[in-house]
């Protein structure tokens, strides 16, 4: 356990506050995951990823994490889209439950413990309506749908901040999403339709056949895992973007305390969005970038990763090109410091200044991390480093702590905490063979002063995936 625990912005009451865990060193977190409806866009991998970045560290501070995402393959839009597309909900949202996995992994994103899709938890989700009415805080209406009965709920808006004011005793909204203007009582199971019917939708249940309404898979999902996992019915933290906030982390809240009469998270924390050009990066404003669209253009996952660390997460991000270029840059930088920090290591001798900068590279990452997952704070800190670690590899006589420098920065930039090291491609022995052959051609083609051809190597190399570099040494190489 750390001496000094990390804090977190808490949106329920909207202070940094340190992570207390229920029952530490175990801590549980859920994170709302993808609607597979279609690709999911690097605007939900930036969630994703701050998620991801915070579970690393709660790891490398000791603490025992259990990562429940949950996969929504089943609500409004997806059976809508797989209704445009003539099949059934579940040959509809597996390519892209698969692809979301794919993505997940180019993203270097570590999978959670637990994947909960919505339509294999349907008993958890029946027995939580059945407490919810069994509780009179859930009713079926005349439609034949079972909704939440708001004004049974006291504290109903304390996440979104509501004003008790505005909420419409009485009234009902059946879909999803809508807008925080409307906060009426919600649909915790729908009367199926024909639509649901027509693509596999619908389930038997008590209380009339349907299926359940999105705000409540999540809270019988995540109630079930931590149940079964670790025998208690409150999360340690519950995590996603803040257009999540209201209806959908509100009306979770509601259903679970609902149900169960227990504090249904006791941390909640939200990142921003990703805009583009100010603007939100949505399918719905049709400015959405996928992450296989990047990994298609052979753009590096640690180039985005550091792109959006160098925002802090309760900031938006503006998405760009040139931004992304200069993150492409800086990884490069580090994957350089890198390979010179491992030769170095061979000709390692004794103690010396890179084991002091070592030590002050994990105690800045640490308080940069500890407060809020300050992860801007922690790449500059990062930077500052290398820098520092260059000029001292510069010097004429032989570096000392190489070793521990080189754990510390792989601790940071490698695989436990940020990432954000280029990742390089394997070469066998022949096409190492070839790209050396190829080298030595386009030497011999710049000594005779035959440029184009030099510059058509290059290219060529270029094009089968191989960077060179004209060194005071000769001519590197590297595969991307």
């Amino acid at each position: 356990m750390p001496n000094t625990p990390p804090s977190l912005f808490n949106t329920l009451t909207r202070r940094v506050e340190p992570l207390q865990p229920l029952a530490p060193p175990r801590v549980t977190l859920y994170t709302c995951g993808p609607t597979v409806w279609n690709y999911a866009h690097i605007g939900n991998f930036r969630t994703f990823l701050f998620e991801d970045l915070l579970r690393r560290w709660l790891e490398r501070s000791g603490y025992d994490v259990f990562h429940i995402m949950n996969l929504t393959d089943v609500d409004d839009r997806t059976i809508k889209a797989a209704r445009q597309a003539g099949k059934k909900l579940t040959a509809h949202t597996a390519p892209f439950t698969k692809a979301f996995f794919e993505d997940r992994d180019y993203l270097r994103i570590k999978p959670a413990h637990v994947y909960t899709p919505a339509t294999e938890y349907m008993p958890q989700m029946i027995a939580l309506v059945s407490k919810l009415l069994e509780r009179g805080v859930a009713y079926k209406g005349e439609d034949g749908s079972v909704y939440f009965a708001i004004a049974k709920f006291p504290t109903y808006g304390r996440l979104s901040q509501l004003d008790r004011r505005e909420i419409k005793v009485g009234a009902r909204v059946a879909s999803d999403e809508y807008a925080k203007g409307d906060p009426s009582d919600f649909a915790v199971w729908k009367k199926a339709d024909a639509e649901d019917e027509a693509v596999g939708a619908a389930w038997d249940a008590p209380f009339g056949r349907g299926r359940p309404g999105w705000h409540l898979e999540c809270s019988a999902m995540s109630l079930s895992e931590i149940a079964q996992c670790c025998g208690v019915q409150t999360l340690d933290i519950h995590a996603g973007g803040i257009d999540l906030i209201f209806p959908h982390h509100e009306n979770e809240i509601a259903q679970s305390e609902g149900a169960t009469g227990q504090q249904f998270s006791r941390h909640w924390v939200h990142g921003e969005f990703l805009n583009v050009r100010g603007t939100k990066m949505s399918k719905r404003h049709g400015n959405f970038l996928t992450a296989r669209d990047l990994r298609e253009q052979g753009i590096d996952a640690a180039a985005l990763r550091l792109l959006f660390f160098q925002t802090h997460y309760r900031q938006s991000v503006d998405f760009t090109d040139e931004a992304l270029e200069a993150a492409t840059e800086g990884v490069g930088r580090l994957g350089e410091f890198h390979a010179r920090l491992a030769e170095s290591g061979k000709r390692e001798t004794g103690d010396g200044p890179l084991g002091g900068l070592s030590v002050k590279l994990e105690q800045d990452v640490a308080t940069a991390l500890n407060d809020d997952l300050n992860a801007p704070r922690a790449v500059a800190v990062l930077f500052e480093f290398v820098r520092a670690a260059n000029r001292e590899l510069d010097k004429p006589e032989p570096p000392r702590s190489v070793a521990r420098a080189l754990e510390a920065f792989q601790q940071v930039a490698g695989k436990e905490l940020l990432d954000v090291l280029p990742t390089r491609r394997a070469v066998d022995p022949a096409t190492a063979s070839w790209i050396d052959e190829r080298i030595a051609a386009r030497a011999q083609a710049r000594k005779s002063k035959d440029f184009k051809a030099a510059d058509a190597i290059r290219a060529e190399l270029a094009a089968q995936g191989i960077d060179i570099e004209d060194t005071p040494l000769g001519t590197k190489w590297k595969a991307r």
